[in-house]
């Protein structure tokens, strides 16, 4: 099967892997359809994730036909359509009975990253009647890649351990993918305010057209001082950092309101320094999370009933063929104007 292959920092290349087969009784099979891109596979591809090493099938994220079950398997069989959780759960260990599926101590994310992934024409997915989700008939399967991780992260890490709430003042700093998830599903809460802070016009227009009551161009480095002024000096009572690096996580810092929560989803590949001297006295909270996908069955059921609609995060399609294109075209965002990538396999 043709696969694409993470080879080192900066390294990759599309080439024929055999087609996995089963190993554990609980796995499945699964011939994938249709996959995405994800900033982490970017920050893989820099070197920035250790645990993924040279070699490894990347891709987290997809929908597709199963192709085979283990013996274990109850919940699915050949033939199914299925979604791809870019989380893998046991469903029996310590943390998946707190519901911390990204803690599942043989699970997690491990697709693309400890294990072959989803960017291939068929991938091994472990734990199958806890990690894969039937497709209702009818139901767009573009759409429905975004609730393999990029939807369930942005409101998981974001929203929820932001604690939005009807009223709030939130702010997200970062347009991208991950941002704008946090932003349609905020929604949810109706808060008086969605701020949307980022460098680039394009994905600042984009947040208007997704539902943000006011934008914030950082590239001034006055984003601070805006964000007070608009808030009249007080601050937002939700900032979600959606980016992952120092002055990002900062400037949450700078804006958050006493009693606030800074809610972090970004990957931060080198330290951020926290300034406890302006914030000992403010009555934060500070919240850190790697996606569950606990939420994902309630998403689906909000995407049915058309309260959200994720499609409008895809920008730019391609098939399997042209998967250095797509990486080319998601890795350049603010010269291609690029959010998700759909890739057809």
């Amino acid at each position: 099967m043709k696969a694409f292959i993470y080879q080192g920092p900066g390294k990759s290349i599309v080439e024929m892997r055999p087609k996995p087969g089963i190993i554990e009784a609980t796995d499945a099979i699964v011939r994938v359809t249709k996959t995405t891109i994800c900033g982490t596979d970017l920050h893989i591809l820099k070197g920035d994730v250790p645990s993924c090493v040279p070699g490894r099938i990347l891709g987290h994220e997809g929908v597709g036909i199963v192709e085979a079950v283990g013996p274990s398997v109850s919940a699915f069989k050949v033939g199914d359509h299925v979604l791809i959780s870019c989380i893998s759960s046991c469903g029996k260990c310590e943390y998946c009975r707190k519901l911390m599926y990204s803690h599942c101590t043989t699970g997690g994310w491990i697709l693309g990253n400890k294990i072959d992934g989803t960017q291939a024409e068929f991938v091994r997915i472990p734990y199958a009647d806890t990690s894969l989700y039937p497709i209702p008939a009818g139901s767009d399967e573009e759409a429905l890649v975004m609730l393999s991780d990029i939807l369930p992260t942005g409101f998981e890490c974001g929203v929820l351990n932001g604690k939005v709430q009807p009223g709030s003042v939130v702010a997200i700093i970062g347009a991208g993918p991950i941002g704008l998830a946090a932003l349609l599903t905020a929604q949810f809460y109706s808060p008086a305010e969605i701020m949307m802070i980022d460098l680039n016009v394009n994905r600042l227009e984009v947040a208007i057209r997704f539902g943000a009551t006011s934008i914030v161009d950082s590239s001034n480095g006055n984003a601070a001082e805006t964000v007070m002024k608009l808030t009249n000096g007080r601050g937002v009572d939700t900032a979600i950092e959606a980016v992952g690096i120092p002055a990002t996580f900062e400037l949450c810092e700078k804006i958050i309101a006493p009693g606030g929560t800074i809610a972090n989803i970004g990957v931060h590949g080198t330290k951020v320094d926290l300034h406890l001297e302006n914030l000992w006295d403010r009555n934060i909270t500070i919240t850190t999370r790697l996606v569950d996908a606990v939420t994902t069955p309630m998403l689906l059921k909000s995407l049915q009933s058309k309260k959200i609609d994720p499609q409008l995060l895809i920008t730019h399609r391609f098939s399997f063929d042209q998967i250095m294109d797509a990486y080319e075209t998601f890795s350049h965002a603010s010269d291609t104007h690029a959010l998700k990538v759909m890739i057809e396999i």
